[in-house]
């Protein structure tokens, strides 16, 4: 399977990173073909709601930024992977501008399942982004592969390894 992680963590070595890390490892010793892309280092715009792509762009994004290396990975990815920080009850701004920039493709053409990797530093705070992922989930009509939480006494741990080697066998 064609899998792609989005990483939308600003800390290179932090915890999301790591998840995003060993989900990688995992899905291409199962014999998957991974890229993990680290869009908290890109220079990706929000939407700006202009409907060109769904105009006289025919999909096709009028902004010209780091967005334009994620668009043929997606058209190509059969499962996507969102891993992102909680920042105040949702994921981090870095991975919303390119959630919401997927809007001109509707749907990613090839795509049949997804999973999400969270991390925070306090219990009970991710109802805003499950929210979100099941919502993208749903509308786009894919098969929901889980959700790896790891709250700061579960982070870079054994047992989180193990949660997300569990998810990766689900793809």
């Amino acid at each position: 399977m064609n899998i792609l992680i989005l990483q939308g963590s600003p800390r290179a070595n932090g915890n999301t990173a790591w998840m995003a890390g060993e989900f990688r490892k995992a899905a291409e010793t199962a014999g998957h073909k991974v890229t993990l892309v680290d869009v908290a280092h890109k220079k990706i715009a929000g939407c700006m709601a202009c409907e060109y792509c769904h105009g006289k762009g025919n999909g096709t994004c009028v902004q010209k930024d780091d967005m334009q290396e994620l668009y043929p990975l997606l058209a190509e990815a059969e499962a996507l992977v969102l891993a992102a920080p909680i920042y105040y009850f949702t994921m981090s701004a870095q991975i919303q501008a390119p959630i919401q920039r997927i809007y001109n493709m509707q749907k990613p053409g090839k795509l049949k399942k997804m999973a999400l990797l969270l991390s925070s530093y306090s219990p009970g705070v991710y109802d805003g982004a499950l929210g979100e992922y099941h919502g993208i989930q749903s509308y786009w009509g894919v098969e929901d592969a889980g959700v790896v939480t790891a709250k700061i006494d579960e982070q870079k741990t054994d047992a989180t390894r193990d949660k997300i080697l569990q998810l990766v066998s689900r793809l």
